[in-house]
């Protein structure tokens, strides 16, 4: 099993900065994919960013964040971390972490943090 714990939320203005970490423990070891996701009130969930877990470290935005939010992972520490900068009243919103086992196969499992509160408001 898979266990996320997600920090770093909390009230910023727009134009600040906040950084929400992600610490992955257990079976860690099949994953292939970090990322970020957020759900606002009414809304859907929906992709922020993710990071592979493979050397290469590949990354993939959504449009709406690219050039403000960096995806990031420390393997020593398996924490994933997303570096929110220049942040909307419209990022508001829960902040999911997750974690994915994919195979070739085509199987997927997914694994999920309990969420961390983001507010951009002044």
């Amino acid at each position: 099993q898979v266990q996320l714990v997600e920090s770093g939320g909390g009230l910023v203005q727009p134009g600040g900065s906040l950084r929400l970490s992600c610490a992955a423990s257990g079976s860690i070891f099949s994953i292939n994919v970090m990322g970020w996701y957020r759900q606002a009130p009414g809304k859907e969930r929906e992709l922020v960013a993710a990071i592979t877990s493979d050397s290469d470290g590949s990354t993939n935005y959504a449009d709406s964040v690219k050039g403000r939010f960096t995806i990031s992972r420390d393997n020593a520490k398996k924490t994933v971390y997303l570096q929110m900068n220049s942040p909307k009243p419209e990022d508001t919103a829960v902040y999911f972490c997750n974690a994915r086992w994919l195979r070739s196969s085509g199987y997927r499992k997914d694994y999920w943090g309990q969420g961390t509160q983001v507010t951009v408001s002044s």
